[in-house]
């Protein structure tokens, strides 16, 4: 039941009628401000001192994906920018978080290329770290590539694995020899079997591995999920190894298991949450419900409320 679901809110995230539906209807109101921090940087400034001020450090996302204009992506990396220095003019303890196609992947790999060295040389002046999105299965060797060419000279950033892919455990064992930094997620695209694994039992087992490999060897890993079990075995793992709070990060997501956050924090450990903002958040809602059914009846719950 819970892969017809997912597969069904996969398939609605890419659906302009249902988004043009549900934003006339005022959703955004009942449920997009709990997982959205707003939509402009400037509404994130509270929100992001909040967690800061709860010992919780935060990744930031201008939400938006697929651009098919130079002129579109232009506009992204100049946004960027302008957040870069908003953060530091803010004194967020914050990072950003951006996806390629965002930045013109679409367009051609050398478009996104030039604009991601922009941004990182920028990063770099204000100290700060660029994480790169991983998105559907079908950018996954171009991001890894363009990863490639950009980490030599910009060790200011860094990539996400997805587990559910059955080609992650040779990407990870790559990505440990460069020294990267990685962000390991289950992933929230809908995949063919050819290329992912279809069953949750699998995708949490490969989760599991990866995460035993990037403690043990990587550099400062982070470990992105809501899963308890996978928690629970991070932390396992981590105790039976010797390996020390500061040498990882849990990351979470803005608005989901806020309590969870914060216990793992007052147990010493090291938490970011994923802070996305902007007028973009429609596909992004969606793929949370379906990485995870109770989102779902949250949104459910706020309806029937009204």
């Amino acid at each position: 039941m819970d892969m017809l679901t997912r597969s069904l809110l996969l398939t609605m995230a890419n659906s302009p009628n249902i988004e043009r539906f549900v934003k006339k209807n005022g959703m955004s109101a009942g449920f997009a401000r709990r997982f959205i921090a707003g939509e402009t940087m400037e509404e994130t400034a509270a929100p992001v001192r909040a967690l800061n001020d709860r010992g919780m450090t935060v990744s930031l996302d201008y939400l938006g994906e697929n651009v098919s204009r130079a002129e579109e992506a232009a506009e992204s990396v100049a946004y960027y920018l302008r957040l870069l220095r908003f953060i530091s003019d803010n004194n967020l303890n914050a990072n950003i978080s951006l996806k390629l196609t965002q930045l013109g992947l679409d367009i051609g790999s050398d478009v996104a290329e030039r604009h991601m060295r922009e941004i990182l040389e920028e990063a770099a002046r204000y100290d700060q770290f660029v994480r790169i999105d991983m998105e559907g299965s079908a950018y996954t060797q171009r991001t890894l590539d363009l990863f490639d060419a950009l980490q030599p000279d910009h060790k200011n950033t860094g990539v996400v694995i997805q587990s559910y892919l059955t080609r992650s455990e040779q990407d990870v064992e790559k990505l440990i020899e460069m020294g990267a930094r990685v962000r390991l997620c289950k992933g929230a695209y809908d995949e063919p079997r050819e290329v992912a694994f279809q069953n949750k039992t699998d995708v949490d087992a490969n989760y599991l591995r990866l995460v035993r490999r990037v403690l043990k060897d990587g550099n400062y890993p982070g470990i992105a999920t809501h899963d308890e079990l996978m928690i629970e075995g991070t932390c396992d793992f981590a105790r039976e190894e010797s390996i020390m709070p500061d040498r990882y990060e849990f990351q979470m997501l803005y608005g989901i298991r806020r309590d969870r956050q914060e216990s793992l924090v007052r147990a010493g450990y090291r938490m970011r949450v994923y802070v996305p903002f902007g007028t973009q958040w429609y596909a992004y809602m969606m793929r949370r419900m379906a990485e995870r059914p109770a989102n779902l009846w949250f949104v459910i719950k706020n309806l029937l409320r009204r």
